[in-house]
């Protein structure tokens, strides 16, 4: 076998081989003699088939696959022997004008770049701080006590207020028509938590026990009733009864039904701190690598290999053809998804997978053992048996390598912030947690 390499452009070569053809025709009879012995085919008892049939019947099909292997063997042996780092599939054509007993074969197909890392003491890296503080507890204490309130009935001259849980009945028209999902009897509903739309609450607000109101609602242009978006409903409402909430106290009973051993109110306070602090953690963590790796990025000098970028819009297209199914979009698989929508995406993501790679290669910031296990210990403690969140992890293969790739970008963001200009910012636990 004789092997030439060219490059075509930027990261695209051209590799081509030559077989003698002796060695896939020899091969072709090899694998159509064993066929022979196990073909089962009418007419003939099994492993007596004659040669000639089997070659007619199988023949093709047989070389083929033989070209396939024995040119998949030659390319894959020959970049191996040139030392390139394929990226992709190769296309591989046959050319003609071998030469007499010999098949010759072009394969084009990318490498690898070579990634070029710049000087990270030059980078400037902004590290998100923030604190889990009283006030933060106090509204946590506020959430679970919600999710334990109680409602009372008012008395029947009390009005409705915001808090409130009302049972009424109301009927839309659009131009006197009236409408799918336009009506509806004995519907419940809290004032002021956002449920309906605020026109509707509006009205709400303020009626007593055996009210009724006509008004108008304009329903928004991106409502998503598409039938009724941008248009003007009269709703007819009619309020039946009116109950306030109420939220227990925040004492040693509260903190035994919310699972706190101690049943204290300072141990109920720890506990949701704790908690909070380990979320914060985590997001801290994730919005300092995304910064990080951004600093990264824009150090990097690499061209990026046009078959993996498209790989990878391939794999984003069909997760969002995965998510419209699970949405129930009709005919989800065959939706059109212009790739520009996601190639912005897939270069970043794997211009950061490159880039990435070559830091923990120049620099030895592969996932150590106790670095893993030190990370699964960590997300399981939240949970109430640990023991068998670890168990979960470490007993299957696909969750243990999404916990070493997760170590190894900790890895880099830390090597990352080691080296760059960083500067503190205290963003606040609000902003933090996507409240502000």
């Amino acid at each position: 076998m004789t092997v030439t390499v060219e490059t075509l452009e930027k990261l695209e070569r051209k590799i081509t081989l030559t077989l003698p053809a002796d060695v896939i025709r020899n091969e072709v009879e090899n694998r159509l003699k064993r066929l022979a012995r196990q073909v089962k085919m009418d007419g003939f008892r099994p492993g007596k088939v004659p040669m000639n049939v089997v070659a007619q019947r199988y023949g093709y099909s047989v070389h083929y696959e033989v070209m396939n292997d024995k040119v998949g063997e030659a390319f894959a042996q020959a970049a191996n022997e040139a030392k390139l780092r394929v990226a992709g599939q190769p296309q591989i054509t046959e050319k003609e004008g071998a030469p007499e007993g010999q098949l010759a074969f072009d394969a084009v197909f990318e490498v690898y770049p070579e990634v070029k890392i710049g000087d990270l003491t030059t980078a400037e890296v902004e590290r998100a701080t923030a604190s889990v503080s009283d006030a933060a507890i106090d509204r946590t204490l506020d959430i679970l006590r919600k999710q334990r309130r109680t409602f009372g009935q008012r008395a029947k001259d009390e009005a409705a207020q915001d808090g409130d849980r009302v049972t009424i009945d109301f009927a839309g028209k659009i131009d006197g028509e009236a409408f799918e999902g336009g009506k509806a009897e004995g519907f419940q509903f809290i004032v002021g938590d956002g449920q309906m739309l605020k026109e509707f609450e509006d009205a709400v607000r303020g009626m007593k026990t055996g009210e009724s109101k006509t008004f108008p609602l304009a329903f928004p242009e991106d409502y998503h009733g598409k039938d009724v978006a941008g248009k003007t409903a009269d709703f007819m409402v009619t309020l039946h009864k009116v109950e306030a909430a109420h939220l227990p106290d925040v004492n040693e009973e509260l903190a035994k039904s919310l699972g706190i051993a101690e049943g204290t109110v300072e141990a109920l306070r720890a506990d949701i701190k704790k908690n909070l602090e380990r979320e914060v953690k985590f997001r801290l963590q994730a919005r300092n690598k995304q910064a990080a790796m951004d600093a990264l990025s824009a150090k990097a000098e690499l061209d990026l290999p046009k078959s993996v970028v498209q790989a990878e819009l391939d794999r984003l297209i069909e997760g969002a053809r995965a998510d419209l199914k699970q949405r129930g979009v009709k005919d989800a698989d065959k939706a059109p998804i212009p790739e520009e929508l996601f190639r912005p995406q897939a270069e970043r993501r794997v211009r950061l997978g490159l880039v990435v790679a070559e830091l923990v290669r120049s620099h030895e910031l592969q996932a150590k053992p106790e670095q893993i296990q030190a990370h699964i210990q960590e997300l399981a403690s939240s949970y109430e048996q640990p023991a068998d969140v670890v168990r979960w992890y470490q007993s299957d293969n696909r969750r243990m390598a999404e916990i070493e790739a997760v170590v190894i970008e900790n890895n880099v963001t830390e090597f990352v912030l080691s080296q760059a200009k960083v500067s503190d910012k205290d963003i606040g636990f609000d902003e933090l947690m996507g409240q502000a």
